[in-house]
């Protein structure tokens, strides 16, 4: 079937694009980029007022299958996505059985072809249960389809286990994530350590629990001359420390959500579990380090870290419920109204951070750009849209989100993967 996108704004960083063109789709692939294109096809979509850009990925989303699907499944989280303007997820290992096997990610591959949406790629984990004691068969679950590998939340804590598992991405020739965080620093911290975990009665984690696992994970990867990924940055410390690492040529990335950019910890004055999250919202001295971070590209990229959990889950006391929020259908409305339009953030720099940088990062050599053969994934977005938060209209299953009734301005309104329309749904 072919598509003809009819005088969009086409803004693609990887190309240095920025003008009103067509595109035609065929197979499945971008097959024409012209001014104009006068070809008979069977779809037509005008998007004169639209921006369109490489589809949106997340390179950190829980999808909570198998094992956690009162919390989440295959269908509603990648629902959620392309509800969000995203075309692809990475999801995380913390499945239950863990993906620390091949038959757990055939499994997330298998489902996803049946029941996903949108592009699923597993991210596998680490270590054998996550336990941090003994490295998985990296190369198996390379070879069953894992795209990179992670301990999620469970930092791999000894060194000499994380330098083997660095020194074998380099062999493999895949990535390596870690949720940078010191167990023994954090101990039993529920909040940001500071004025308002004082004035809260609420135990703190200290901003120095991220930057000694930085700083280790850095040095690390450039005695073994690998590759690192730092997931969900939270503190003005840990971009000091990344930018001084770039400037070294070191091989770090790093990622941060919109949580850290656009809340402090002065939010849990409610002790409302939804603003409870690893890492844990900081200060606001943190919050304008991180945006100045993103505007200078010490920041690579753009995620969510979507964390579903059961209402009944977070309906009990702070420091009892678990830590997460879910981020999919809110993140580019909330980039958009927060960054872009407060002109933070120009809107290619945007699109590079959450579509060219993930697709270079991971390896996805056919995403991330619009180009004749490149896969027809596409984003369209209509930056002057209001749309406000209502969790109870989520196609998540589950509604923990801070960002309820939030009035924002700009929002996906197409979502296309390997050019079929996946939202709006037509069904």
């Amino acid at each position: 079937m072919k598509t003809v996108i009819k005088n969009g704004r086409i803004v693609d960083p990887a190309t240095g694009t920025d003008t009103r063109m067509d595109i035609l789709i065929d197979n499945g692939k971008i097959a024409g980029l012209e001014a104009r294109i006068d070809v008979k096809a069977e779809n037509s979509i005008d998007a004169s007022d639209l921006v369109v850009a490489p589809g949106f990925i997340d390179m950190h989303v829980h999808l909570r299958e198998p094992g956690q699907e009162h919390k989440e499944t295959i269908c509603t989280g990648t629902r959620a996505a392309a509800r969000g303007g995203f075309t692809s997820v990475a999801c995380m290992p913390n499945t239950s059985p863990i993906n620390d096997n091949a038959g757990v990610t055939k499994y997330i591959i298998t489902e996803s072809v049946k029941r996903a949406v949108v592009n699923v790629f597993p991210i596998a984990a680490v270590t054998k249960g996550q336990n941090g004691e003994e490295l998985t068969d990296m190369e198996g679950l390379k070879n069953a389809g894992a795209i990179a590998f992670s301990d999620d939340g469970h930092p791999v804590a000894n060194s000499l286990l994380m330098r083997k598992a660095l020194e074998n991405s380099n062999l493999l020739e895949v990535l390596v994530i870690n949720h940078c965080e010191d167990k023994d620093l954090a101990g039993k911290g529920v909040m940001n350590e500071g004025d308002y975990s004082r004035l809260y009665g609420l135990a703190g984690i200290p901003g120095s629990s991220e930057e000694v696992m930085v700083s280790r994970d850095i040095i690390l990867a450039q005695s073994v001359h690998a590759r690192i990924h730092i997931a969900h940055i939270s503190v003005k410390g840990s971009a000091e420390i990344l930018r001084a690492a770039k400037k070294k040529g070191i091989r770090v990335t790093a990622e941060v959500t919109p949580h850290h950019l656009f809340l402090t910890d002065e939010s849990l004055k409610s002790h409302d579990t939804n603003f409870k999250m690893n890492p844990p919202l900081r200060s606001k001295a943190d919050v304008e380090a991180l945006i100045k971070a993103v505007k200078t590209g010490v920041i690579d990229v753009l995620a969510t870290d979507h964390a579903p959990h059961a209402m009944e889950e977070k309906s009990v006391e702070f420091d009892r419920a678990p830590f997460g929020i879910i981020g999919l259908e809110t993140a580019v409305p909330l980039f958009l109204d927060r960054l872009v339009h407060k002109r933070l953030l120009s809107l290619s720099r945007f699109v590079q951070m959450i579509s060219t940088n993930p697709a270079r990062i991971l390896g996805l050599s056919t995403k991330g750009k619009i180009t004749i053969g490149s896969d027809a994934d596409l984003t369209l977005l209509d930056l002057g849209k209001e749309i406000v938060v209502d969790v109870n209209r989520f196609e998540s299953k589950s509604r923990n989100s801070p960002f309820h009734g939030w009035r924002l301005r700009g929002s996906p309104v197409m979502t296309i993967v390997n050019g079929r329309i996946v939202y709006p749904f037509t069904q």
